[in-house]
């Protein structure tokens, strides 16, 4: 019997995915269940599973965008499986062809060389020795193809221009996955009045108390005490206190949530992805340290699902992880606010009319000016200033044990 597999839907509004690699080869015998591609759609990268046992034969190729309901591949499954088979492709690492061109092989009618072909003249030589260009790169003008100096002087390179090393280029398909991140991230600067404002936080407040707890924490909890939790928290805080915020535009309508559901920025084997903690308001921190943990772990190894990167209602992005000191975040269509974390570092400031070096971050909250207004950025910035630089107050109602659990 010839079973024909067809593409899933991988979730509600998504129309076609794409091939994005192939986990066996035409006429390979799979069993049933085992992962046999990986598909990206618009949102996400999935695994398509076989949905029997036999051998299979390939209906597309990587790369192809196929629909939603489309064959892929076909299944014989009145074939046995070969003796000695596991049934499963084992991981083979790709062979990497060179970019460079093998050398043509030499014919016998090549042309015959005379002593002073391709050899410069002493003051040439000078030249070149001078300016390392090499004799074999010019072409003589003199007798019997003789370098003069006039040809070193005419060869020797002006600034900028390549004087040799590799000048090689590839290319290669973007994802489904990255062109609808670039869509998205494109319509968000041109159909959203944008704006970025900064600030500062003083971290001791929160350097002090993950330096106390967080060992205990990790012990009672199995989880680190992040710097997410703390961010989170203070952004739940500052959403109740200016709810324009955590609004968007539909329409000719505001939407505002009464819930909090933040996007978390993480990195992902096939670029940026963006997974929801889904009603961040009622989770503690050792809550949303587990689901950040996760929601994290899912996205690096590629099992992350539609269901949990879609919504949001406010997104936190950390480019400090990677060192980044300041930047302006781009907003996650349709929600009308990001706020991004960057590194923290030991800078000279002003405290009790001393100077003091103290751990600091900076700020920045990019948000839809059409439905924000600059008074609500600002004081929304400064609310999670308070936060960070106060937690025990304004976050954990001044007790740092009953907050933690511990």
């Amino acid at each position: 019997m010839i079973l024909e597999m067809k593409v899933p839907s991988p979730g509600e509004s998504i129309t076609e995915v794409e091939i994005a690699e192939w986990l066996v080869k035409d006429g390979d015998y799979v069993e049933k269940d085992q992962a046999i591609a990986e598909v990206d759609s618009d949102k996400a990268t999935l695994e398509l599973p076989a949905e029997e046992s036999g051998t299979i034969t390939l209906k597309a190729e990587e790369g192809d965008a196929v629909a939603v309901g489309e064959v892929v591949c076909l299944i014989d499954t009145s074939a046995k499986k070969p003796e000695g088979s596991s049934g499963k492709e084992e991981n083979k690492e790709k062979s990497i062809e060179p970019t460079a061109k093998q050398d043509a092989p030499k014919t016998a009618e090549t042309k015959k060389e005379n002593y002073a072909t391709g050899t410069p003249s002493p003051a040439a030589k000078k030249i070149l020795d001078e300016k390392g260009v090499a004799a074999s790169s010019v072409s003589g003008t003199g007798r019997d193809g003789r370098i003069t100096k006039e040809d070193a002087v005419k060869a020797v390179p002006s600034m900028g221009t390549p004087t040799g090393g590799s000048r090689s280029e590839s290319r290669s398909k973007l994802s489904m996955l990255r062109r609808k991140v670039a869509e998205r991230l494109v319509a968000a600067k041109n159909e959203t009045a944008m704006l970025t404002t900064f600030n500062e936080a003083d971290m001791s407040a929160i350097f002090d108390l993950r330096s106390k707890y967080k060992e205990t924490f990790k012990e009672k909890h199995g989880v680190g005490l992040g710097f997410m939790s703390f961010f989170t928290k203070a952004v739940i805080r500052a959403l109740g206190l200016y709810p324009a915020v955590n609004s968007m535009i539909d329409g000719k309508e505001m939407i505002t949530y009464d819930f909090c559901d933040i996007s978390i920025a993480v990195s992902g084997p096939k670029g940026l992805m963006v997974p929801v903690i889904r009603n961040a308001e009622n989770l503690t921190f050792r809550g949303v340290e587990e689901e950040v943990k996760r929601l994290a772990l899912r996205a690096r190894d590629g099992e992350i699902t539609v269901d949990e990167m879609t919504g949001g209602t406010f997104t936190i992005s950390n480019g400090g992880v990677f060192g980044s000191m300041l930047s302006t975040p781009i907003i996650n269509p349709p929600q009308s606010g990001i706020l991004g974390m960057h590194n923290i570092i030991e800078r000279p400031i002003f405290k009790a009319g001393q100077i003091v070096a103290a751990p600091m971050m900076y700020l920045a909250l990019s948000y839809d000016h059409r439905i924000i207004d600059g008074k609500e950025s600002v004081g929304f910035l400064v609310a999670i200033k308070e936060a960070l630089e106060n937690p025990v107050e304004h976050l954990m109602d001044g007790n740092v044990e009953k907050a933690l659990e511990l």
